[in-house]
């Protein structure tokens, strides 16, 4: 992204001497921008280009804050509220529920590889079906926040553009037409949550948060302030002297929280920037602080807000993927780890780990290493009757105690559901893929 940022402020210096893309750009904005630099933007956002003469000047105005003043001021206070809290939750949530699966499901997938991969289609759209009735009308996806050391304090829906954002991001692997309809109106939800200059936050109580910006951000691409790094100052201004980012965007005019709780640097999400802005000089010590993580074999646990292990390597592992050079040095070292963390299988602790786990294997060019079938059939055995697979916890702060409220989590049967869908896309490819090439072997 900041290739992308760059090019346009190459592009804007050109029109100085370019009367004729001048003209065009005035006239035509959008197709010009597009043309010019090979990109796709927005198709319902506007783009106006106003010109400074030598006896003219233009002044743009930022947007008028989504929020007044007196709503500032009320999320500033309500920083240490659990009333302020709860006003953006949404109905109490239900009991956590155990799936129905039933033996004519664990046994439906047969035993040959193409039933199987039959099956396994069905079993995605089946998720497809249960995530329709569940991601509500405005594209926002409901998460559940919970309480891991008292289940009897109640549990809440929330809806932040984030978990949106990253369970799109998963769903986006799928090309079936229910997934695709999803995303889009997910990325219309998250565009009418961004906040200028492109940055998004968690809770209204809370400050603009990195790993918000960068799930946010990696699924508006299209975006213009996306596109043209509006958001990019903010962000690279975010680092500590290692040159790793911080999580959160701490400024005035935002709610004051206690500066030990909230200021760290969390691999997850320095990986999740390092996928969005692309790997170049400005990602460099984070990228160095989290190879050193990986090679010294320090990884575990060094997630503040993701408990398990294998969603730091799912983050980096898409950051490779997407830039072919973060994380190359550490390739093979990531490949072993979650290899070793699922005794050479894949499977691990839960059915959300292991979709996390064979997604990483995917994006590392190495889900080859595993039994494919036994791994599809986990997935197909694990999901209920009405399409959905359980709520695992998914992230959140273990480490934290707020008096009474105590250890938050984060987790859903969408967000698990949307997890396993991703996984069972990759395992069906390379299933298909292995099939065909078998076919053509002499």
């Amino acid at each position: 992204m900041i290739k992308t940022a760059r090019s346009v402020e190459s592009f804007l210096a050109k029109t100085s001497n370019d009367q004729a893309l001048r003209n065009r750009l005035v006239e035509n904005p959008k197709q010009t921008i597009e043309q010019e630099l090979e990109v796709s933007l927005s198709d319902d956002h506007e783009i106006h280009v106003h010109q400074d003469t030598y006896d003219s000047t233009h002044i743009v105005l930022p947007p008028v804050d989504k929020f007044t003043e007196s709503e500032r001021e009320e999320a500033r206070q309500g920083a240490s509220s659990l009333a302020f809290l709860k006003k953006t939750m949404h109905d109490p949530a239900p009991p956590a529920r155990h799936l129905s699966v039933g033996t004519s499901q664990a046994h439906r997938h047969g035993k040959s590889r193409e039933t199987l991969v039959d099956t396994a289609r069905e079993s995605i759209r089946l998720g497809l079906e249960f995530l329709e009735a569940n991601v509500d009308a405005s594209g926002a996806w409901h998460c559940i926040r919970f309480n891991l050391a008292d289940a009897s304090i109640p549990r809440h829906f929330e809806k932040p553009p984030f978990i949106s954002a990253y369970c799109a991001l998963a769903l986006d692997s799928s090309k079936e037409d229910k997934a695709k309809a999803l995303c889009s109106a997910t990325r219309e939800y998250v565009a009418n949550a961004i906040e200028y200059p492109g940055v998004w936050r968690y809770y209204r109580h809370l400050p603009p948060d990195l790993d918000s910006t960068s799930t946010c951000s990696l699924l508006l691409a299209d975006h213009p302030w996306i596109q043209f790094g509006r958001n990019l100052p903010s962000i690279l201004a975010n680092r500590d002297e290692e040159g790793r980012f911080m999580t959160w965007l701490l400024t005035p005019a935002e709610p004051e929280v206690v500066s030990s709780f909230r200021i760290e640097a969390d691999p997850v999400v320095n990986a999740n920037l390092i996928s969005f802005l692309g790997s170049c000089e400005e990602t460099e010590g984070s990228e160095r602080w989290l190879k050193s993580l990986v090679s010294s074999a320090k990884l575990e646990g060094a997630s503040k807000w993701y408990p398990h292990t294998v969603t730091s390597c799912y983050a980096m592992a898409r950051a490779w993927f997407s830039t072919r050079s973060a994380f190359q040095s550490v390739h093979s070292t990531l490949v072993d780890l979650v290899l070793e963390l699922s005794d050479g299988t894949g499977e691990l602790s839960d059915v959300l780990q292991t979709a996390q786990a064979i997604s990483t294997l995917h994006k590392l060019g190495a889900l080859k290493k595993i039994d494919l079938e036994r791994a599809t059939r986990l997935f197909l055995d694990s999901q209920g009757e009405d399409g959905s697979w359980p709520e695992i916890l998914a992230f959140g702060d273990q480490s934290l105690v707020w008096g009474s409220i105590g250890q938050i989590g984060h987790g859903s049967e969408s967000v698990t559901t949307a997890f396993c869908i991703e996984a069972l896309e990759h395992l069906i490819e390379h299933m298909t893929t292995s099939d065909r090439r078998d076919s053509v072997e002499p």
